[in-house]
C-alpha cells in the first residue's frame, strides 16, 4: 500500500520499512548508553535498586556548587554572545557586506585550533581576567564565548539568510527607525529560530565543556563529575545522566516554542 504524501507523491511500503528501521537503529544508539547509564546509577552490589546516588546530587556540596557554577557560565555565555554577535552579523550583513567573509572566518577559527593551544594561548589573558573580575570559574565566560562562537555563527547565519534583511531595513528606515530599532525589533523577531538554536548549542557546550575548566583549575559541572567518579561512580553516573536529560530538556523546549511561534504566526 502507498501513502500520499502532501505534494501528491506516493511513498511505497519498503520505503516507510526502510525509514522505520534507520529510525529504530539510531533510537537504539542513542538510547542504550541512557539507559546503562541510569541502570548504573541505579543499581546495588546485592542486585537491588535504589535511587541514593540522584537523591545525593542535591546534597553534596561539590556537585551542587559545581552544577550552579555551570549553570551561571551558561547563563552568561549565552548573554554575551548573543549581545556580541547578532547585532555585529546584522550590522555586517546591512552595511558592510564586503566583511562578511572576514567575520565568518574570525568566528569559525576556534574550530581549526586545538582546546589545549587555546588554553595555553589565553593562560596570560586569564591572569589579567581574575585581577580584574576576582578569580572565579565565572570568568570561563569570556573563554566558551569563543568557544561557541563558530555553532552560534552558523545558527544565526542560517536564519538571516533566509531572511531580506536590505528591504526590511530600508522599509523600516523609510518610516523613521534608527539602525539600533531596525535591528532589535525589525530584524532580531524574525530570526528567532536561529538566536534560539544559537543559544541552546551554547548551553550544551557549556554545560559537556571539560578541557578549559579543568586545565584552568575552575571545578565546573564537568569537572565535579570527573573527580567524583574517583571516589563515587553511581553519583557521577547520575549527574552525567542527569546533565544529558537537562540539555535534551532544553531541545524540546526549544522545539515547542518555534512551532508555538510558527503556528500563533501562521494563524495571523
Amino acid at each position: 500500500m502507498n501513502r500520499r504524501n502532501v505534494d501528491g507523491t506516493r511513498t511505497s511500503f519498503g520505503v516507510r520499512l526502510a525509514r522505520g528501521l534507520v529510525l529504530l537503529a539510531a533510537l537504539l544508539f542513542f538510547a542504550t548508553p541512557l539507559v546503562a547509564l541510569l541502570d548504573f546509577s541505579t543499581a546495588e552490589r546485592d542486585g537491588s535498586r535504589s535511587w541514593e546516588a540522584w537523591t545525593s546530587l542535591l546534597d553534596d556540596p561539590l556537585m551542587v556548587d559545581a552544577i550552579v557554577t555551570s549553570l551561571t557560565l551558561a547563563g552568561l555565555t549565552v548573554v554575551l554572545m548573543l549581545v556580541l554577535l547578532v547585532p555585529t552579523m546584522v550590522w555586517v550583513r546591512l552595511r558592510l557586506p564586503k566583511a562578511t567573509r572576514f567575520v565568518e572566518f574570525m568566528c569559525l577559527l576556534p574550530l581549526t585550533i586545538p582546546a589545549l593551544v587555546l588554553v595555553v594561548g589565553v593562560t596570560n589573558v586569564f591572569t589579567w581576567l581574575t585581577y580584574f573580575f576576582g578569580d572565579t570559574p565565572l570568568v570561563l565566560t569570556f573563554a566558551y564565548v569563543v568557544l561557541v562562537l563558530p555553532y552560534a555563527y552558523r545558527a544565526v547565519d542560517a536564519s538571516l539568510s533566509g531572511l531580506d534583511t536590505t528591504t526590511l531595513s530600508e522599509a523600516a528606515r523609510s518610516l523613521g527607525a534608527g539602525w539600533w530599532t531596525v535591528i532589535l525589533r525589525v530584524v532580531v523577531p524574525n530570526i528567532w529560530p536561529g538566536v534560539f538554536g544559537a543559544a541552546f548549542i551554547s548551553i550544551a557546550l557549556v554545560l559537556g565543556e571539560y578541557t578549559f575548566a579543568s586545565l584552568l583549575n575552575y571545578e565546573t559541572l564537568p569537572v565535579a563529575i570527573v573527580l567524583t567518579s574517583k571516589s563515587d561512580a553511581s553519583l557521577s553516573m547520575a549527574a552525567s545522566l542527569a546533565s544529558i536529560l537537562f540539555a535534551a530538556v532544553l531541545l524540546v523546549l526549544l522545539s515547542l516554542f518555534d512551532r508555538g511561534r510558527r503556528t500563533q504566526g501562521g494563524s495571523r
